[in-house]
């Protein structure tokens, strides 16, 4: 997999202000995430960003590892969070049974489809047996860029199951809600809970 630079470049450039904006948290979905983990699991975070989902886990007492493929949101995240935050890509995830959950929360949009299934055969593997997968996307129906010319995978709900499908989920849960986004548009999202 390729990365994409313009993607990369974008979070670069805008980590302080990214990093700064609002703490909006996508309660729901992250205390429907924990609520399916035994207490004190190990969670791996995906795209953390500025690090607030990884505070808020680490605040229910999860341990939390979180990672994220631009240096500055790692270094920005490292810095609230007071524990070191990896630089990873998601192509270089390469573990085996280390994580009882894998939150992914609005950063797997930014894959091309030909490979999101091989990052979701990557994540399945890291997960233990029974282990929970949280991911978000941006629904449409065709790959493309945003108006700060990020790329976006845009799945149909169908698309993206069929993406699942490549890997041996026990259970794949698709929830299709109206949120927003950076740009401050409406935005049609798709919430994905995978049990491995």
């Amino acid at each position: 997999m390729t990365k994409d630079d313009r993607t990369l470049g974008f979070y670069t450039q805008e980590a302080s202000a990214y990093a700064s904006r609002g703490d909006y948290l996508n309660l729901k979905h992250i205390e429907a995430f924990l609520a399916l983990l035994p207490a004190g699991a190990a969670i791996l975070e995906l795209g953390c960003g500025a690090g607030r989902d990884s505070e808020f886990m680490i605040g229910r007492g999860f341990q939390v590892r979180p990672t994220d493929g631009t240096p500055e949101l790692a270094k920005a995240a490292e810095q609230r969070l007071g524990i070191p935050v990896a630089t990873l890509l998601f192509a270089d995830l390469d573990e085996t049974d280390t994580c009882d959950g894998i939150w992914a929360n609005a950063c797997l949009l930014h894959v091309p489809g030909e490979d999101l299934p091989g990052i979701l055969s990557k994540i399945h593997a890291a997960l233990k047996t029974g282990g929970v997968f949280y991911a978000s996307f941006k629904a449409g129906e065709a790959e493309g860029r945003d108006q700060f010319d990020r790329y976006y995978n845009y799945p149909s709900e169908s698309t993206l199951r069929g993406w699942y499908a490549a890997s041996d989920w026990a259970d794949v849960t698709v929830t299709a809600e109206r949120g927003g986004g950076y740009d401050g548009r409406p935005t049609d999202w798709l919430h994905v809970v995978a049990i491995r």
